[in-house]
């Protein structure tokens, strides 16, 4: 096992806050002419393997019951097909079946899917994480379809990203979402409890949440609130070119600012967290959202959510929302809010190459802090000559006591870039890289051939040191 960077004991601290939040991951209403035209640019162009189906529109209603703990509604996917090749089928992950797989006898997987329309439904796959739906005719290349479906969901008892927390409700990945492919076919990996499988096109969300009157639901996308039926109320929410949804439930305490740069944050936190905590994690949260916006490009959905419980363990990220475990240091907050880029608005196949999320949300969490990473790559130690950062998830869930690398090798071989190519030029080459990208799908090959086009010396030693293959 490698040492730990020399990082200041505080820095270290806010490490380990982050890998705290690996371990847990395991058991506006409109964009404006400058990112619509950085849409449209990665949409353009539509080779024969192009990711598809794109232009992904949903339209979805849920009510949930008195406690938040199970929610049922309808949900509408319309989308169209950017390959060159005819769609005769599409599939949607149902990823919060991930943990439970198939369920058992008498107790059945937390998220159902029924009443399908638009297509013919085929069985559950790949431990019931995967939903075959035949079209009723080939789709051709920029032809559009719609399938709905009912959708039925049940919070596990578990402290998760789909979980609970006493009176508190998580609703990470648990909207199904449409699978994506491209040159390699499908995708249909499995789900992993060490980090994340999930892949998915941007798209938009338009989502009626139902609820009762006591509890708040914060969610992805710019949020409005009103009376519903006696009881209850009703959280609309519009959310432009996002990957997914993710939403929680409960009596949270609430409070909202505006940042400098004008985005709308929201925090929400249970009773009992660390006042302290929450403090930190409020100015550092706003606090990192402008500094990326200027570091990477504007931050472009006017609105984000901080969700803040004690007893979560670490922090997870979803568009426009991250869940925040928070103790009296603070919590991965800037870590978190970092993958609103890098992953959220610069997308990656989380499962086939996650350093492109993970090491870069904990390299921006280092410039943020202000960490020294000059000596950090010298103590990085492989155990073996199969680890490398750009590994799949394949490999890092087989070898789970060594994915901490992404999080520790990952931000230094990106310090260390830094240091090669020069401070400015660095920072021009990821403003630019985001833009090139954004709400489009990054890979490891593209990242090199934009850090090689950049510089006049030859990087292939950088990456055969680094080990980012």
């Amino acid at each position: 096992m490698p040492s730990l960077p020399a990082w200041p004991s505080r820095a270290v601290g806010r490490l380990l806050v982050v890998l705290l939040a690996l371990l847990a991951a395991q058991g506006g209403t409109g964009v404006d002419a400058v990112t619509a035209a950085r849409s449209e640019a990665t949409t353009t162009t539509t080779p024969a393997h192009t990711a598809t189906p794109d232009r992904l529109r949903y339209d979805v209603t849920l009510r949930g019951n008195a406690d938040g703990s199970r929610w049922t509604g309808r949900q509408r996917v319309s989308f169209r097909n950017s390959s060159d090749r005819p769609l005769r089928e599409m599939y949607v992950r149902l990823w919060g079946n991930g943990v439970d797989r198939c369920g058992t006898p008498g107790a059945p997987p937390p998220v159902e899917v029924s009443r399908v329309s638009g297509g013919t439904a085929g069985r559950l796959s790949v431990n019931c994480t995967a939903l075959r739906i035949a079209l009723p005719k080939p789709l051709a290349r920029g032809e559009r379809a719609v399938v709905a479906f009912d959708v039925s969901i049940a919070v596990p008892e578990r402290n998760n990203r789909f979980g609970r927390d006493g009176a508190f409700r998580f609703l990470g990945n648990a909207l199904p979402v449409p699978a994506v492919h491209d040159a390699k076919g499908w995708h249909l990996d499995p789900y992993v409890s060490t980090g994340e499988s999930f892949y998915a096109l941007a798209g938009d969300f338009r989502v009626a949440i139902d609820h009762p009157r006591t509890l708040k639901v914060p969610a992805t996308g710019r949020t409005w609130t009103r009376p519903a039926k006696p009881g209850r109320s009703l959280t609309l929410s519009v959310a432009h070119q996002v990957r997914d949804f993710a939403w929680a439930a409960g009596p949270f305490s609430t409070a909202t600012e505006t940042t400098p740069s004008g985005v709308r944050v929201r925090s929400y936190w249970a009773p009992g967290t660390n006042a302290e905590g929450v403090r930190l994690t409020r100015q550092d949260g706003a606090a990192a959202v402008d500094r990326f916006g200027e570091e990477f490009g504007r931050y472009p959905y006017g609105e984000i959510d901080l969700v803040m419980t004690s007893g979560f363990g670490g922090g997870m990220e979803y568009p426009g929302l991250v869940l925040l475990g928070t103790t009296e240091e603070g919590s991965a907050v800037v870590h978190e809010v970092a993958h609103q880029w890098w992953y959220g608005i610069v997308g990656n196949d989380e499962y086939g190459a996650p350093w492109l999320d993970e090491s870069f949300a904990q390299y921006a969490n280092a410039r943020f802090y202000g960490w020294e990473t000059r000596d950090c790559w010298s103590e990085v130690e492989w155990p073996s000559d199969e680890t490398a950062l750009a590994n799949s998830m394949a490999y890092w869930a087989g070898h789970p006591g060594e994915y901490h690398f992404l999080y520790t090798a990952g931000p230094c071989a990106l310090a260390d870039l830094e240091r090669t190519l020069g401070a400015d030029t660095m920072a021009r080459l990821l403003k630019q890289y985001a833009r090139d990208h954004w709400y489009g799908v990054s890979s490891t090959a593209e990242f090199k051939k934009a850090a090689q086009s950049v510089t006049g010396k030859d990087l292939n030693p950088f990456w055969k040191l680094h080990r980012i293959r």
